[in-house]
């Protein structure tokens, strides 16, 4: 990690006791958070999804490549110490080593997101209200969606399908 910690020397720091959030889902910064020190939670619509402590870290990416709202929050679970890059774009095309780095790690999620889809679609294969697990998959295998399919009415609310 250390072409990181070269890349990010001339950045501010920023600092956040437990409790704090880091972003806010929903809140557009347009900021990059790369992780110094601590141990930060990953939240998304009120459900925790991840626990994250490796230095280096990277936050608010998916909004700052995409120039769209944070699509989680982050809260601090321990002190927690990021720099922080404003100018995104900028610093990445900067940094190609930065960017390889980043790049490596969506692609990580990208897999792991992949995976953990096909294994849903062949544990409830055959169950029709699943069909939109294979727009999913077909979106982030990077071909055209499939024509959306709606489930069978008779499965929409019936809590007892999957019995």
């Amino acid at each position: 990690m250390d072409f990181l910690l070269s890349a990010l020397q001339a950045y501010p720091v920023k600092n956040y006791d437990t409790g704090d959030n880091v972003l806010s889902q929903g809140e557009n910064t347009g900021h990059l958070y790369f992780l110094i020190d601590g141990t930060v939670e990953v939240v998304k619509d009120e459900v925790v999804v991840a626990k994250v402590k490796e230095r280096g870290a990277i936050f608010g990416d998916l909004s700052a490549l995409m120039g769209i709202p944070h699509t989680a929050a982050v809260r601090a679970v321990t002190p927690a110490t990021f720099h922080v890059v404003d100018e995104p774009a900028e610093f990445l095309q900067q940094n190609p080593s930065v960017t390889l780095h980043l790049c490596r790690m969506l692609a990580r999620r990208l897999d792991s997101m992949n995976k953990y889809l096909v294994d849903v679609k062949q544990q409830f294969s055959g169950h029709d209200h699943l069909a939109i697990l294979d727009g999913m998959l077909d979106t982030l295998m990077h071909r055209q969606p499939r024509e959306r399919q709606r489930p069978k009415a008779s499965t929409l609310l019936d809590p007892n399908v999957l019995d």
